[in-house]
């Protein structure tokens, strides 16, 4: 799945000489942000305009903070930064009870990704340096109830099917009593595709496939 929102599925990975809603340029560096929402049963619950310029997870992907410093000087430069592709099936988990797979009454949570967002930084010697920030929300059903779960998530880069980093992640989303949904965020740096990758390279972020969550 591929999913594509506003400008960011016109102007292409080459992030650096377009100002849109999807990107901010520091020197040598590219970052934009893309949001998931309605997804499954209980989409569409995320806080904000998922993506939109300025989003807390692309401030804290880009600045390692939720606002933005002061505007400084930019100079333009071409850093090739794909979009975020989530593998199928990748989107959400989804936990039944008793083995009532389909049955909105027996649901008990899902866990889906939110907002996205990735930073690409070109080096001196000629390689990318990759950050990939994830957020995941976790939404009750009717038959869930308050507590930690946890959920596996995927972040791959690679060329082709050739894999040039995995990093697999575990998060936990904690649901307080009387809350219907929670969520945490990941950002995962020092990512480095070589030379002869950096212009020919994705990323793939997805929860991990034929997972289930876990409540504690």
């Amino acid at each position: 799945m591929d999913p594509t929102f506003g400008s960011d599925a016109l102007v292409g990975p080459y992030r650096t000489k377009i100002q849109g809603v999807f990107m901010r340029v520091d020197g040598k560096r590219a970052v934009t942000g893309l949001g998931l929402v309605g997804l499954l049963a209980l989409g569409g619950c995320g806080g904000g305009a998922p993506g939109e310029e300025g989003s807390t997870l692309s401030n804290m992907v880009l600045f390692a903070g939720p606002t933005v410093p002061p505007p400084m000087t930019r100079q333009t430069e071409d850093v090739y930064c794909p979009r975020v592709q989530i593998p199928d099936g990748g989107a959400a988990i989804q936990a039944y009870s008793g083995g009532r797979v389909g049955d909105a009454s027996g649901l008990r949570s899902q866990i889906s990704l939110g907002e996205l967002a990735r930073e690409c930084t070109g080096n001196a010697d000629g390689t990318t340096s990759v950050k990939v920030g994830v957020e995941v929300l976790a939404l009750l059903g009717a038959g869930g109830g308050a507590g930690r779960y946890d959920a596996p998530v995927n972040i791959v880069v690679k060329r082709g099917d050739q894999v040039i980093a995995s990093r697999p992640r575990r998060v936990a989303i904690a649901i307080p009593s009387g809350e219907t949904q929670g969520r945490a965020t990941i950002v995962e740096e020092n990512i480095v595709v070589s030379a002869a990758d950096a212009t020919n390279f994705s990323i793939d972020v997805g929860l991990g496939a034929g997972a289930r969550s876990s409540r504690r």
